[in-house]
């Protein structure tokens, strides 16, 4: 049986493997900040660019070096990807100073938005177009399982063996990953075809299409809504609710269950209807938020509220993700990759208008009413888009064409 039929192709679990550990690699930090902190001996905000260091370098890292790697094959430059975070997080486990530490993290950083973006167009070629973005789904479980067990196997293996040993382990699952990638992802033929131009110019020609901004757009504020009320769960959950400290990480445990079952469902939804999907998806993620905020002080519904959060949030991420890949058509490797520093950029506004609502003295479930606010404007965006590609008879074909996402497996 061929891979683009088989249930489960090798070189999908591949793929996820390497999400799980660049996914550890971003989240398992924040437990370890405090003995990073005190063995290097800088104060806990200095400390913090460990975090916001590494995002920032992925949406850098998503959009320039997916754009200097467009005229290679996709497969050897998913391996140099992994090479470059075994790299950054061996550089980690060594480091000896904060400086060298945080250059590990930028090294690391720098793979992720690159290896997501390029990682999804290879996911959805290794299956039948029916099947596109529950292959991206199950990309991204990686990552979604990542989130579930990032902090506590971090901070776990920090508290028992130091925190290096955590770089060393994630170290270790790179090296898994990438003989997964070496042995399980085809990869025949070049990532782009020169008969119609290729490379670069063809890539950035996608730009050039008003539903690809449109996506971005969706991207930032939907995706940004739910993260800016999630960053400051920990507050709301223990002033508000009234959870105990030491119950937070078993709520966040919850969470990124939520995360990884809204991943799946929002992956084979998008498969039967992407607009559909998106649009319904966007409008429940609103609700929730709304809910939670008008419920944060009653602990049984923060927790089903915690839960749906999670799920309907990433239940957003292969549809937004297949959008730009759909929109993008022939040219769709480095508008993925956008898309994926899209989603850090919409992690950070809404963590900064988050923060903004509690500096301004509007409680700590401030920032889930600004999600709510952030997340409704993205839907009002895609509806708006979707008016525009109902009017628009160039729009691309729902089906992309072979040329657009499976020349390295043909």
């Amino acid at each position: 049986m061929s891979s683009r039929t088989s249930p489960l192709p090798g070189g999908l679990l591949a793929l996820a493997i390497g999400a799980f550990g660049i996914g550890l690699t971003e989240f398992v930090i924040m437990g370890l900040l405090p003995q990073v902190a005190a063995d290097f001996a800088v104060s806990e905000s200095v400390a913090g660019w460990l975090i916001s260091g590494y995002a920032l370098s992925v949406a850098v890292g998503g959009v320039a070096l997916t754009a200097a790697v467009t005229r290679l094959r996709r497969k050897p430059v998913l391996l140099g990807l992994m090479l470059l975070f075994i790299g950054g997080n061996l550089l980690s486990a060594l480091a000896g100073d904060y400086a060298t530490l945080l250059a590990g993290r930028i090294v690391a950083a720098l793979c992720h938005g690159a290896f997501f973006g390029i990682g999804a167009v290879v996911a959805a070629g290794l299956v039948a177009p029916a099947r596109r973005a529950g292959a991206i789904a199950m990309m991204f479980a990686g990552l979604t399982v990542a989130n579930v067990l990032g902090v506590p196997f971090g901070t776990f293996l920090g508290q028992h063996f130091g925190w290096r040993s955590t770089f060393w382990a994630i170290t270790g699952i790179g090296v898994v990953a990438l003989a997964g990638l070496a042995l399980l992802v085809p990869g025949r033929g070049p990532a782009t075809d020169a008969a119609t131009g290729g490379g670069l110019r063809r890539e950035l020609r996608a730009f050039t299409r008003p539903q690809v901004w449109f996506s971005l757009v969706v991207t930032v504020l939907g995706f940004g809504g739910m993260f800016g009320a999630f960053t400051y769960i920990a507050y709301t959950l223990t002033e508000v609710s009234g959870f105990a400290t030491g119950t937070v990480p078993w709520l966040l445990v919850l969470f990124g269950v939520g995360l990884f079952a809204g991943n799946l469902a929002g992956g084979r939804a998008a498969d039967r209807s992407l607009p559909v999907t998106l649009v319904t998806v966007l409008a429940v993620l609103t609700l929730v938020l709304v809910g939670f905020a008008l419920t944060a002080a009653n602990p049984v519904l923060t927790v089903v509220a915690l839960v749906l959060m999670g799920a309907f949030g990433f239940a957003t991420v292969p549809p937004l993700q297949m959008r730009i890949m759909r929109y993008a058509h022939r040219a769709p490797t480095l508008a993925s990759g956008a898309n994926i520093a899209a989603f850090n950029l919409g992690n950070a506004l809404g963590a900064w208008i988050g923060g903004l609502t509690i500096s301004a003295g509007l409680g700590f479930t401030a920032p889930i009413w600004a999600g709510a606010g952030l997340t409704l404007l993205g839907l009002a965006v895609l509806l708006r888009a979707e008016r525009a590609a109902r009017r628009t008879p160039t729009t691309p074909p729902p089906t992309p064409t072979p040329l657009d996402l499976s020349p390295t497996l043909s």
